[in-house]
């Protein structure tokens, strides 16, 4: 297993560069990175702010009072970490939704085929190279994003580091998706299209959920409910995110907002579903 994985990783890795594909992640990445370290700078003076100029812009601090910097970092953080967020999940998806379909090309599966890998096993593996190439983007954004904060407030919060798990997390469940609809239509359009559907689609079924009173008919509530518990939570996952990085203090005072284990539960059921559908149909599909 570990020779086909390693294999598929440099085919994925090679075909991503080759299509300019994992120049242009990294060249998105590097312009949001260099963005945010030029556009946030703070005048620190033993351990309180008394001064920030943020996007070219002076930022008063009122009546003369100095900020904790800790306590600023930290809500700065949770705010970095939910763009963060959106912005590697929807350019995993990008970045990733092709591999299947490329996969069952002409000449490209026969080559594959004729190697002694079974189908379950090279559509794994061809799934854990794409996830260590969405992975990789998350940990260079939050990585780096991380040491910059430090560098410059010289506070060091690990929560924001470890974030990227959740990210890579919910990056995983849509990649997951994505090869099983680019099993059955072999279409990069529309495993991007419907990746992306399946992302969004978080937010208006979480609002109907919490929102059920609304609904006149029993009906309306019973389809709510099992749409909300199919889907991944990204709505829910993303507050995670916020959450984690902000720390109690960021639980305080957002009293009401809490992501139960449920979340994570159901979206990883989510995944390991789409990946035994993409397997099933991969297996029995003629080429």
């Amino acid at each position: 297993m570990m020779k086909v994985l390693a294999a598929n990783l440099e085919d994925v890795m090679r075909e991503a560069a080759a299509r300019w594909t994992l120049i242009a992640y990294f060249f998105l990445s590097s312009i949001f990175i260099i963005i945010f370290a030029s556009a946030v700078n703070l005048d620190i003076v033993n351990g309180t702010l008394s001064g920030a100029r943020l996007f070219g812009h002076e930022a008063t601090i009122r009546g003369g009072s100095q900020i904790d910097i800790e306590q600023l970092v930290l809500g700065a953080e949770s705010i970095f970490s939910a763009v963060l967020y959106v912005l590697c999940t929807f350019m995993a998806i990008f970045a990733t939704a092709h591999l299947v379909p490329r996969l069952q090309e002409k000449g490209t599966i026969d080559l594959y085929l004729a190697r002694p890998i079974g189908r379950v096993r090279l559509l794994l593996s061809r799934y854990l190279a794409g996830l260590t190439l969405a992975a990789t983007n998350i940990v260079y954004l939050f990585g780096v994003i991380w040491l910059i904060v430090i560098w410059k407030t010289h506070v060091v919060n690990a929560r924001f580091l470890l974030a990227g798990a959740i990210n890579l997390f919910v990056a995983a469940a849509m990649l997951a998706f994505a090869f099983a609809i680019g099993v059955i239509t072999s279409s990069t359009a529309v495993s991007i299209m419907s990746t992306f559907a399946v992302a969004l689609f978080g937010l208006p079924l979480y609002l109907f959920k919490h929102f059920e009173a609304a609904f006149s008919k029993q009906w309306e509530v019973w389809l709510t409910d099992v749409m909300y518990w199919t889907f991944p939570k990204t709505v829910e996952l993303g507050q995670a995110v916020f959450l984690y990085v902000g720390g109690d203090a960021m639980r305080q005072q957002l009293r009401g907002v809490e992501v139960s284990s449920a979340a994570y539960v159901t979206t990883a059921i989510f995944a390991i579903a789409c990946l035994a559908l993409a397997s099933w149909l991969f297996t029995r599909k003629e080429f």
